[in-house]
């Protein structure tokens, strides 16, 4: 997901992350909506205990839940 993408629809995306990613607290998911994925990942390697690679794959997961694509990321 790209910054622009997921500010414009995180009044719809909010919940569903909240659920997805319920051992974050929203000051977390709040990194998610400012496009911030470095941070926001490391929060989740830390929370869910995963490698980098999972945590990639976790975030990936959820973003096709949302209907977004990895072509949607920023780079």
């Amino acid at each position: 997901m790209n910054k622009n993408t997921i500010q414009g629809d995180w009044e719809q995306v909010k919940g569903k992350a909240k659920q997805y990613f319920a051992k974050l607290g929203d000051t977390d998911l709040e990194l998610l909506a400012k496009g911030k994925m470095q941070e926001f990942k490391g929060k989740v390697q830390k929370a869910y205990g995963k490698s980098e690679e999972e945590s990639d794959r976790y975030i990936k997961d959820f973003e096709q839940s949302c209907g977004y694509s990895s072509s949607d990321r920023a780079a």
